[in-house]
């Protein structure tokens, strides 16, 4: 018997319960880490022959594109992401010099692209790197959680998404992940260091950053009440062939106060814990789950040890995978049409059973990805849907 339509919300609250869906949820534009980079989202809208349209940037950093409605309504896309707004003291400057235009952010760290040609903002600069104490960690002016400027709006957002379009409230973090806050803070060189050798202070500046995202989920959560579904949190963990520091360094700095975090939300909210972290995970896995993780994304398939099936076969009872739907990295941009139809049936058939995924493509569509690739896509998983 054919199951009757659900709404998009339904459809994606049903996955994420693990129950079979009327068809398998699709997000294009529903978080940071599912996006499409502005030039590519132009050479979609014109290639789906829908008028053209100023194109507004959602991510600065990352380029990425706002999804605009007539384009999730004519893909079917399930998911908007809401997220909060830069404290009242910030006012963002933007610099051009040296063959770069360049800004600082809310934590002091510096964001700069190049001017020609460039895609992305990288950062730089990193406002507590070198040999700073206890004392000048503490006295640093760590941006304000509390500011009432960063909710404005915010859940009058959530009840139109819920309300006008039916679709699904995932609500973003303040910050990204707290190993990601170090490095930004400390800079590469040196976040590396304080974890193999002062991981005192390593620690110290992950429990700032965390200290702001309670009190940031603790007013976020409250004003949203049951108008959001997923809660948007990340933490690169994983490189393409290895986690990007030890297992056993992760479980003694990071795991406790990312536990602390996930806690903390499931306290607060019904709504489901969605994790980010690019790359090989899989050795991870068990420690999510254990920690609150509800949602594991972008599922790099292929990174090392992240084979869709045996991620399917061993921890699908107990997690969500959210993307995998394509290897971006070798297929999406560099495949063809055909490619990347087989690559989708693949992805689908392997982590469709049982509900539990959310197909999306492996981290934000790149800018070197043509319309037709994403349109194959696409096609794709309504094949797949038809089946």
């Amino acid at each position: 018997m054919t199951q009757a339509a659900m709404s998009s919300r339904e459809r994606v609250r049903a996955t994420l319960d693990h129950r079979e869906p009327d068809r398998i949820p699709f997000d294009l534009g529903g978080s940071r880490m599912t996006g499409i980079h502005i030039r590519a989202y132009a050479g979609l809208r014109d290639a789906l022959g829908l008028p053209p349209a100023e194109i507004r940037v959602g991510d600065l950093t990352q380029q990425l594109a706002e999804v605009d409605t007539d384009v999730m309504d004519l893909l079917g896309c399930d998911v908007r992401v809401i997220g909060p707004r830069p404290a009242s003291a910030y006012s963002r400057e933007m610099v051009e010099a040296d063959g770069y235009v360049s800004f600082r952010d809310e934590w002091g760290a510096g964001r700069r692209m190049p001017l020609d040609g460039g895609m992305y903002f990288d950062t730089f600069g990193s406002p507590l790197g070198g040999d700073v104490d206890a004392a000048a960690i503490d006295a640093f002016p760590w941006p304000d959680p509390t500011d009432p400027a960063r909710y404005a709006g915010l859940a009058a957002a959530a009840r139109r998404i819920v309300d006008e379009e039916g679709r699904a409230v995932l609500v973003g973090s303040i910050c990204g992940g707290l190993s990601e806050g170090l490095f930004k803070m400390r800079g590469f060189e040196d976040g590396y260091m304080d974890l193999a050798a002062e991981p005192d202070r390593a620690r110290q500046v992950m429990e700032k950053i965390l200290e702001i995202k309670l009190a940031y989920w603790d007013r976020a959560l409250a004003e949203l009440g049951d108008g959001v579904d997923v809660i948007g949190e990340a933490d690169d963990l994983g490189g393409q062939d290895r986690t990007l520091f030890a297992p056993a360094t992760y479980r003694a700095l990071v795991k406790p106060l990312q536990r602390e975090l996930f806690s903390f939300i499931h306290s607060r909210t019904s709504a489901k814990v969605f994790f980010h972290s690019c790359g090989a995970v899989r050795e991870l896995v068990p420690d999510l789950i254990e920690i609150g993780v509800d949602i594991l994304n972008p599922v790099q398939v292929s990174a090392t040890g992240m084979d869709s099936a045996e991620l399917k076969r061993e921890f699908g009872r107990d997690i969500v995978f959210w993307g995998g739907g394509v290897d971006t990295q070798r297929v999406l941009g560099g495949g063809t049409p055909d490619e990347v139809r087989t690559e989708v049936l693949r992805r689908v058939d392997d982590l469709r059973a049982g509900g539990g995924f959310v197909f999306a493509a492996v981290h934000n569509i790149q800018p070197n990805v043509p319309a037709e690739n994403i349109l194959a896509m696409w096609a794709a998983l309504k094949e797949a849907d038809h089946a």
